[in-house]
């Protein structure tokens, strides 16, 4: 096994979130990957059955919306990326039920804004629901409101909403799913000779500065929110975990403390 002493804890964790992105959850044409889904959706139910618990922070409902009502892109008004995430969310979790219900695993659906997680009660009881949900066997899929958010209760992106969840749940490890590697030193679609890092221990503010922009026109995410999250989740205590999401089963390689892509490492945990 190709392992390093910076993952040698990652096998140990108990409580994983997994955040999926838009871009991995649909084709270049806007459909909806059904295949990619369906991997992702067995090796969570997998994961339940070793004893793990697993919650599913998950993009996709304004781009499935978009492709549900056959608009030409992504809504350019709050009230158009709203009618679109209505739609969308709908869609979203009617594909993951069916998907989970094949192994007779229970899901359950979370949606929050930022003015849930900052309110002390609000927040206690979304604690509350989660460790019940957990406790029950259920996995939590989690999304933000996307339809009645607006810019003063929004967390931005999933990226960040994911290490709001790992964060308020305990979790032990945090992987985002993205459409590249990992965390490279510069931008590998404009650079040949960008390199994968696959440990990052430095966890201020100036490792963001390599991280690029923001992301595709279906979703809203970057590598900048990306590292940011992963970034956040590390100081917090948190193994977070940035790696492909085309073949759902490196997470796998990521419980096995393979190296592949790029594991953010909290100091108490080195």
């Amino acid at each position: 096994m190709d392992t390093n002493k910076d993952r040698s804890k990652i096998s140990d964790s108990k409580r994983i979130v997994i955040k999926i992105g838009t871009t991995s959850l649909t084709y270049d044409n806007g459909h909806v990957n059904l295949n990619r889904i369906g991997h992702l959706t067995r090796v969570i139910c997998d994961l339940m059955n070793r004893g793990k618990e697993v919650i599913l922070v998950t993009s996709g409902a304004i781009g499935i919306g978009v492709d549900k009502l056959k608009l030409s892109g992504r809504p350019a008004t709050l009230s158009g990326k709203q009618a679109a995430a209505a739609v969308g969310q709908l869609m979203l979790m009617n594909i993951y039920e069916r998907f989970f219900s094949e192994f007779s695993q229970t899901v359950a659906q979370v949606l929050l804004t930022k003015d849930v997680t900052d309110g002390a009660e609000s927040r206690h009881n979304a604690i509350n629901t989660f460790n019940e949900l957990l406790a029950m066997g259920v996995v939590p899929i989690v999304n933000e409101n996307d339809t009645v958010a607006v810019d003063e209760i929004k967390y931005g992106d999933n990226d960040y909403l994911s290490y709001i969840v790992a964060k308020l749940t305990d979790a032990d490890l945090l992987i985002i799913l993205s459409d590249i590697d990992g965390f490279y030193d510069k931008n590998p679609q404009q650079n040949k000779d960008a390199i994968l890092l696959h440990t990052i221990t430095d966890l201020s503010e100036e490792i963001e500065k390599n991280a690029g922009g923001s992301g595709t026109s279906l979703g809203t995410g970057g590598m900048l929110t990306k590292v940011h999250a992963s970034r956040l989740a590390a100081a917090s205590g948190i193994f977070a975990v940035i790696a492909n999401g085309e073949k759902p089963e490196v997470i796998y390689d990521i419980l096995d403390e393979k190296e592949v892509g790029t594991v953010f490492v909290p100091e108490n945990k080195r």
